[in-house]
């Protein structure tokens, strides 16, 4: 494989990266979701036409087959029309939910108006049980089918080969960031350097070959890379002429935000006069939202608390005869506005761990304030169970009904931790540390102090409802495939 430091070296198509090889997967997986959305339907809108008329004969039911056949129809061309498996949109974020919800809504929306129009008796037993089962059920079958496309992409497979482009700073941050979360589908392959940083030897950040800007163009055409990852530091008639220069080949272009730690909500835009403006919404953390956040806090630990009671005795009377002695770890972290509270844990380590630290801090993984150990000997051996599925964290319910932690939200520090974060980093006691968040599903305790800093930053700015339940639910399935849990 060449290495281009210059643009005067001829374009040279380079060794396909291994694990990047498969270029088609998208329109198998397509065809998969294709024929998975229809089956879906057709069970839902089969079983309710069957639970209405109480018969499979179309003869003995009138019009009843030809309205089931046509409600179907419809609602498979709307997940269509609306982009709902568009591969920008599989594997990762809520977008493909909020797309399949819109498209089962629309779609009897249609339905609704033109039975109206064309004086069609629908029965209204299809509303009630045909919209809610089926889009249930669909947002089940997506779930299992985007979680089979993101372990294949943890291996390797199913990755779009890229190339990332921009200052050296901002192509570090997104190789870091990509080859960290793979479920994005773009594997960094090639790196393009602009700015005062061209002439930087890469090796220092990153072992990926270096292309100049004006090969890029060719590159796509010749189906090299699928994808161009602007990351920043282009000028906007830079990215739009690059953008032009990708129509002849089949590369999409994805642009990192310049907005810091802005994304979803947040953001609106909107075109006047011909200026794409974009409307950046302050972050949240007052308001209905946030006690409607709390509510849902004393709902689910709640709930929690009661039904895993029989989890919390068995794990109890496991810990107590493996290392007698407390069963319940408490421990003094930094919460709200910097204000102190008690977190309660199952005991994981031994009943001198705290005073063992010291000796142990000259091997710890991380230069940070962190303490990681990869195998750490003050910990039992049913403390290893239960942090590498997460158990440990189970008392903690009962902080989150106190009022002391959220169920999602940033990590909770010790003071002393907290003192050599950087000053940005301090912006996470804006909002109640949660018992999971997004740094438990993006790599836990694999993740450096600036990555952990980035990912809190990114909830406190842009949390939400919806975003809280999407990372519960990764919770979950992380609690299943544990990583980077010590």
């Amino acid at each position: 494989m060449q290495t281009w430091v210059d643009d005067s070296q001829p374009i040279v198509r380079p060794r396909a990266l291994r694990g990047a090889e498969d270029s088609h997967w998208y329109p198998r997986f397509r065809t998969l979701l294709v024929g998975g959305d229809t089956l879906v339907v057709a069970f839902a809108v089969a079983l309710t036409y069957l639970g209405r008329f109480g018969s499979t004969d179309p003869t003995s039911t009138g019009g009843s087959f030809v309205e089931a056949a046509a409600v179907a129809i419809v609602w498979l061309f709307a997940l269509s029309l609306i982009g709902s498996r568009e591969s920008s949109v599989l594997a990762a974020g809520p977008e493909e939910y909020r797309r399949v919800m819109a498209a089962s809504l629309y779609s009897f929306g249609v339905i609704a108006i033109g039975s109206y129009l064309l004086k069609a008796d629908i029965s209204r037993f299809c509303f009630l049980m045909a919209l809610p089962l089926g889009t249930f059920l669909l947002l089940a079958f997506r779930w299992i089918a985007r979680g089979r496309l993101s372990a294949s992409r943890q291996q390797g497979r199913n990755m779009a080969p890229a190339i990332i482009v921009g200052s050296a700073d901002r192509v570090d941050r997104a190789v870091r960031e990509l080859n960290r979360r793979r479920e994005y589908g773009l594997m960094p392959s090639a790196a393009c350097i602009v700015g005062s940083g061209r002439t930087q030897a890469l090796n220092e950040r990153t072992s990926l070959p270096r292309v100049a800007l004006r090969q890029i163009p060719q590159l796509a055409v010749n189906g090299d890379y699928k994808s161009v990852v602007v990351a920043g530091g282009l000028t906007a008639e830079q990215l739009r002429d690059l953008a032009w220069s990708l129509e002849r080949s089949e590369a999409g272009m994805v642009v990192f935000s310049e907005i810091v730690d802005a994304t979803g909500p947040r953001l609106t835009f909107q075109e006047v006069a011909g200026l794409d403006l974009v409307h950046v919404k302050p972050p949240r953390f007052i308001g209905w939202e946030l006690h409607a956040k709390r509510a849902f806090d004393i709902v689910f630990s709640a709930l929690a608390l009661i039904l895993l009671s029989p989890v919390f005795l068995a794990i109890a009377i496991v810990v107590h005869r493996d290392d007698p002695g407390p069963i319940i770890f408490r421990q003094q972290r930094i919460g709200l506005n910097g204000k102190p509270f008690t977190i309660h844990k199952f005991r994981s380590m031994s009943v001198d761990a705290e005073s063992k630290l010291a000796m142990l801090r000259s091997q710890s993984m991380s230069d940070g304030p962190l303490f990681k150990m990869d195998d750490d000997p003050r910990m039992t051996r049913v403390g290893r169970v239960l942090r590498k599925y997460s158990l440990d964290e189970l008392p903690q319910f009962w902080t989150v009904l106190r009022g002391d932690m959220s169920v999602v939200g940033p990590r909770p520090h010790l003071e002393k931790e907290l003192d050599e974060f950087p000053d940005e980093g301090l912006r996470r006691l804006l909002i109640k540390p949660g018992i999971t968040g997004l740094w438990q599903v993006s790599g836990r305790s694999d993740l450096s102090l600036e990555d952990s800093v980035e990912i809190d930053l990114r909830y406190v700015q842009n949390w939400s409802l919806l975003g809280d339940v999407a990372i519960i639910l990764k919770t979950l399935r992380t609690m299943v495939s544990p990583r980077g849990a010590y």
